[in-house]
């Protein structure tokens, strides 16, 4: 089972994950966002093909097939549920990971956590990060681009704790034999 937990910055992604984790039996927490650095530092710019040269990792065509190869070969080698907290919006990346991880998996369950750019900003600042231009711009760009139907599976996480974001998720995916409580 693969639990992919979209949203923008600050809408309660890791929070979630890591109850998440400590709910369902025989599970990890994969984040391709350590792919995407690992990927930043090794891929200088002047290497980069030009569509590839953005202040996005995600525009890396590799970071996209590394992120499939990668779940694909945690499940095979450590047998486990993988939950993937994960801002992916742009609708090629989401379509590309969400076909890949169907493709080895048939028990893929993605939820959006949405919150309101007030609600973003606090919950980013309250982390200790600024709430500069580059989350502006992303946070503007998710929130907009969440509407599509391609992300149905809406949370929204304005009002309610990390206990019942799990609680709505748990409800969805999990059978009843993988629950640690």
């Amino acid at each position: 089972m693969i639990i992919m937990i979209n949203g923008t910055f600050g809408s309660g992604k890791t929070s979630a994950a890591n109850m998440l984790q400590s709910l369902i039996s025989n599970s990890m927490i994969y984040d391709p966002e350590e792919i995407g650095y690992m990927l930043r530092n090794i891929i200088n710019e002047e290497t980069r093909f030009e569509e590839e040269r953005t202040d996005d990792f995600q525009d890396l065509e590799l970071w996209r097939i590394l992120t499939v190869k990668t779940a694909h070969e945690l499940m095979n080698k450590y047998k486990k549920h993988l939950i993937v907290p994960m801002t992916i919006y742009k609708a090629d990346h989401f379509e590309y990971i969400l076909n890949g991880f169907k493709s080895f998996d048939q028990d893929v369950f993605h939820f959006c956590l949405i919150a309101s750019e007030d609600t973003i900003k606090k919950r980013i600042e309250e982390r200790g990060d600024q709430f500069g231009t580059w989350y502006q711009t992303h946070t503007e760009a998710g929130l907009l681009a969440f509407r599509d139907s391609r992300f149905p599976e809406h949370i929204e996480t304005d009002h309610i704790g990390t206990e019942e974001v799990v609680r709505l998720i748990l409800n969805k995916t999990v059978k009843s034999n993988v629950w640690r409580v």
